[in-house]
Protein backbone atom coordinates (compact mmCIF):
# COMPACT_ATOMS: atom_id res chain seq x y z
CA UNK A 1 0.00 0.00 0.00
CA UNK A 2 3.12 2.44 0.06
CA UNK A 3 4.36 4.55 -3.30
CA UNK A 4 6.61 2.81 -5.23
CA UNK A 5 8.20 6.68 -5.73
CA UNK A 6 7.72 10.46 -5.01
CA UNK A 7 6.94 10.98 -8.81
CA UNK A 8 3.98 7.96 -8.80
CA UNK A 9 3.03 9.54 -5.63
CA UNK A 10 2.41 12.93 -7.70
CA UNK A 11 1.23 11.34 -11.07
CA UNK A 12 -1.58 10.08 -8.17
CA UNK A 13 -2.34 13.19 -6.75
CA UNK A 14 -2.30 15.10 -9.96
CA UNK A 15 -4.47 12.40 -11.67
CA UNK A 16 -7.16 12.86 -8.35
CA UNK A 17 -7.43 16.62 -8.31
CA UNK A 18 -8.18 16.45 -12.58
CA UNK A 19 -11.04 13.99 -11.22
CA UNK A 20 -12.46 16.53 -8.44
CA UNK A 21 -11.97 19.82 -10.99
CA UNK A 22 -13.40 17.55 -13.91
CA UNK A 23 -16.09 15.76 -11.75
CA UNK A 24 -19.33 17.92 -13.12
CA UNK A 25 -20.64 18.01 -9.79
CA UNK A 26 -17.97 18.18 -7.52
CA UNK A 27 -16.05 20.46 -9.57
CA UNK A 28 -17.88 23.55 -9.91
CA UNK A 29 -18.67 23.28 -6.13
CA UNK A 30 -15.14 23.20 -4.77
CA UNK A 31 -14.66 26.44 -6.88
CA UNK A 32 -17.55 28.38 -5.52
CA UNK A 33 -16.34 26.66 -2.03
CA UNK A 34 -13.30 29.02 -3.01
CA UNK A 35 -10.96 27.20 -0.07
CA UNK A 36 -6.97 27.54 -0.85
CA UNK A 37 -4.98 24.94 0.85
CA UNK A 38 -1.61 23.68 0.91
CA UNK A 39 -0.58 20.28 1.56
CA UNK A 40 2.97 19.06 2.68
CA UNK A 41 4.02 15.31 2.60
CA UNK A 42 6.99 15.23 4.76
CA UNK A 43 8.24 11.49 3.45
CA UNK A 44 8.11 12.61 -0.13
CA UNK A 45 9.48 16.09 0.70
CA UNK A 46 6.06 17.69 -1.33
CA UNK A 47 4.41 20.51 -1.38
CA UNK A 48 1.64 21.30 -3.43
CA UNK A 49 -1.07 23.86 -3.04
CA UNK A 50 -4.62 24.26 -4.25
CA UNK A 51 -7.21 26.84 -5.06
CA UNK A 52 -10.13 27.27 -6.80
CA UNK A 53 -10.41 28.34 -10.47
CA UNK A 54 -10.68 31.98 -11.13
CA UNK A 55 -12.31 33.67 -13.75
CA UNK A 56 -11.55 33.28 -17.19
CA UNK A 57 -9.94 29.39 -16.24
CA UNK A 58 -11.73 26.91 -17.41
CA UNK A 59 -10.75 24.48 -14.13
CA UNK A 60 -12.41 24.15 -11.40
CA UNK A 61 -9.16 23.54 -9.78
CA UNK A 62 -5.71 24.90 -9.94
CA UNK A 63 -2.65 23.21 -8.24
CA UNK A 64 1.12 23.79 -8.23
CA UNK A 65 3.66 21.30 -6.89
CA UNK A 66 5.58 24.66 -4.95
CA UNK A 67 5.13 27.24 -2.28
CA UNK A 68 5.85 30.12 -4.87
CA UNK A 69 2.34 30.34 -5.61
CA UNK A 70 0.38 33.97 -5.64
CA UNK A 71 -2.08 33.16 -3.49
CA UNK A 72 -2.73 32.02 0.57
CA UNK A 73 -3.65 29.11 2.16
CA UNK A 74 -6.59 29.34 4.06
CA UNK A 75 -5.93 25.83 5.15
CA UNK A 76 -2.77 23.76 6.30
CA UNK A 77 -2.13 19.94 6.20
CA UNK A 78 0.76 17.67 6.93
CA UNK A 79 0.39 14.01 6.28
CA UNK A 80 2.11 11.37 5.31
CA UNK A 81 1.39 9.88 1.87
CA UNK A 82 0.01 6.84 3.41
CA UNK A 83 -2.74 8.66 5.01
CA UNK A 84 -2.89 10.53 1.70
CA UNK A 85 -3.96 7.12 -0.33
CA UNK A 86 -6.01 5.96 2.47
CA UNK A 87 -8.22 9.24 2.57
CA UNK A 88 -8.38 9.16 -1.17
CA UNK A 89 -9.85 5.38 -0.99
CA UNK A 90 -12.14 6.82 1.89
CA UNK A 91 -10.38 4.44 4.68
CA UNK A 92 -9.14 7.60 6.54
CA UNK A 93 -11.25 9.61 8.92
CA UNK A 94 -9.89 13.09 8.65
CA UNK A 95 -11.48 14.06 11.92
CA UNK A 96 -9.86 11.22 13.79
CA UNK A 97 -6.62 11.59 11.77
CA UNK A 98 -6.46 14.90 13.27
CA UNK A 99 -7.17 13.87 16.44
CA UNK A 100 -4.27 10.85 16.44
CA UNK A 101 -2.16 13.41 15.07
CA UNK A 102 -2.16 11.60 11.65
CA UNK A 103 -3.30 14.78 9.92
CA UNK A 104 -1.49 18.24 11.20
CA UNK A 105 -3.44 21.06 10.93
CA UNK A 106 -3.27 24.52 10.69
CA UNK A 107 -5.05 28.14 9.43
CA UNK A 108 -9.02 27.72 8.98
CA UNK A 109 -9.57 23.76 9.36
CA UNK A 110 -13.32 24.52 10.02
CA UNK A 111 -13.52 25.14 6.28
CA UNK A 112 -11.42 22.64 5.39
CA UNK A 113 -13.94 20.22 7.39
CA UNK A 114 -17.07 21.68 5.43
CA UNK A 115 -15.57 21.29 2.11
CA UNK A 116 -14.89 17.72 3.19
CA UNK A 117 -18.21 16.37 2.32
CA UNK A 118 -18.09 17.43 -1.07
CA UNK A 119 -14.88 15.05 -2.21
CA UNK A 120 -16.94 12.31 -0.89
CA UNK A 121 -17.68 11.69 -4.53
CA UNK A 122 -13.62 11.36 -5.37
CA UNK A 123 -13.35 8.02 -3.36
CA UNK A 124 -15.25 5.60 -5.68
CA UNK A 125 -13.55 7.33 -8.37
CA UNK A 126 -9.96 7.17 -6.56
CA UNK A 127 -10.55 3.51 -5.99
CA UNK A 128 -11.68 2.27 -8.80
CA UNK A 129 -8.19 4.47 -10.51
CA UNK A 130 -6.15 2.58 -8.02
CA UNK A 131 -8.03 -1.25 -8.72
CA UNK A 132 -7.09 -0.66 -12.51
CA UNK A 133 -3.84 1.23 -12.64
CA UNK A 134 -2.41 1.20 -9.27
CA UNK A 135 -3.30 -1.86 -7.66
CA UNK A 136 -0.44 -2.25 -5.40
CA UNK A 137 -1.67 0.63 -3.31
CA UNK A 138 -5.21 -0.46 -2.38
CA UNK A 139 -5.56 0.00 1.51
Amino acid sequence: MTFESNSEFRQVIDRTFALMSEDPDMGPRLRVADVPQRFEFPDADLVVNVRAGRDGEDANLYWEWTDDVDWEPRVRMTMSTDTANRYFQGKENVAMAIARRRIKTGGDVRAALEILPLTKPVFERYRAMIRAEYPHLEA
